[in-house]
């Protein structure tokens, strides 16, 4: 086998690997904090009436929570990623009054 066809056939290994890797079950899980205790007291303080679009049932499985298991529980885009994006936020130690806001209004097209 020549090197160079050696080559092409090793990289796309690695990404395909790295794929399929559940990076959220990697990732530490924070301590309930103030009066976040239980999954739907932070999606309830995160807004966006995430709480009745998502319903983990414990703590540790809003944590391992990942967003190809967002998307198979039918959340939208913009939903998928505000509550990723959320997670990060109190993982980083942040209070959901800080950092949560409302979605952006539609876009109204006058013409």
């Amino acid at each position: 086998m020549s090197l160079r066809l050696a080559a092409r056939l090793a990289l796309p290994c690695p990404s395909l690997v790295r794929s399929l890797v559940n990076r959220a079950a990697q990732r530490p899980v924070p301590p309930p904090r103030g009066s976040i205790q239980t999954p739907e007291d932070f999606l309830k303080a995160i807004g966006r009436s995430a709480e009745t679009k998502f319903t983990p049932e414990s703590w540790e499985q809003l944590w391992h929570t990942d967003g190809a298991q967002l998307r198979k529980a039918g959340l939208a885009v913009r939903d998928r990623r505000y509550i990723l994006w959320s997670m990060e936020k109190f993982r980083q130690g942040q209070d959901p009054a800080e950092f949560a806001h409302p979605p952006k209004p539609a876009k109204k097209i006058r013409g």
